[in-house]
């Protein structure tokens, strides 16, 4: 079976199960699961019961699929991404995206927990990212083009939606949130990096870095699907004066900082 059979076999079988025509799509971050809490839940699948969809790994990605009534509008929220450092292939990390799109949604709103590279940000801010800088080791569109989603050669000038970020921009003003912007890089991971790589990474321009989003903006951009993404600071990476640090930490931090987020995406979910 093709990867756009496949697709399409996961496609249908959701629209059988009375997911239909969704508005908007959300993918939770890291320690940010909430936000499905405040769904109207009309129906939920456990990623297991999904054809061909791949199982979230890692014990904090729950691996929930809701679809309900958020802001007026339709909502598919996906409570767990897929990571490539957990053994997945780049198919399997963007496939939420695709299926999105394939299903009818408009937009798509994502999030994540990252490190702070630019030292002007704290624990517990948030930043909305203008850009990124990809070092993934793998690129969701290699390989034959899947020309039924898009072009060849997709254009990334703008891989977050100008509208979106705008909007995104006049709601935290208005409610008070503050809101960086700024660059976000990815990496493979699973490791948190060393001293010389944050001054690295400095070097080339990030304000923020993590393990994820930056595969499925680029499909998302391969589809001419408008997204945007919020990073929620959840340590600083000052390699001067690096602490340990573990993933409870990480967690922890993100779920007190959520509802700055969850203020923001509501906001804008009303306002598309």
């Amino acid at each position: 079976m093709t990867a756009l059979e496949q697709l399409e076999q996961t496609v249908e079988w959701l629209r059988s199960k009375g997911m239909k025509s969704p508005e908007v799509g959300i993918i939770l971050g890291t320690g940010l699961g909430e936000l499905a809490n405040a769904i109207e839940c009309e129906k939920q699948f456990s990623y297991n019961v999904i054809p061909n969809f791949p199982i979230a790994t890692v014990e904090f990605h729950f691996g929930k699929l809701i679809y309900g009534n958020l802001g007026g509008k339709k909502v598919m929220a996906f409570q767990g991404r897929f990571h490539y450092y957990e053994g997945h292939s780049m198919d399997d990390v963007v496939m939420p995206v695709r299926v999105m799109k394939m299903l009818g949604v408009k937009y798509v709103l994502l999030s994540n927990a990252a490190g702070a590279i630019n030292l002007d940000y704290n624990k517990g801010d948030l930043m909305m990212i203008d850009d990124h800088i990809n070092l993934q080791p793998d690129n969701p569109l290699r390989g034959p083009n899947i020309d039924e989603l898009g072009p060849r050669f997709p254009d990334m000038s703008e891989p977050y939606s100008k509208m979106l970020n705008e909007k995104l921009r006049s709601i935290a003003k208005e409610k008070g949130v503050s809101l960086h912007e700024g660059v976000y890089v990815s990496v493979p991971g699973p490791n948190l990096e060393t001293r010389a790589e944050y001054r690295m990474l400095k070097m080339f321009g990030a304000d923020a870095v993590g393990m994820s989003t930056v595969p499925e903006v680029i499909a998302c951009n391969h589809m001419s699907l408008p997204c945007c993404c919020i990073s929620v600071i959840t340590d600083t990476c000052d390699p001067n004066n690096l602490s340990r640090l573990s993933v409870e930490e990480i967690i922890a931090t993100a779920r007190q900082a959520e509802s700055k987020l969850n203020v923001l995406y509501k906001e804008l979910i009303e306002s598309l």
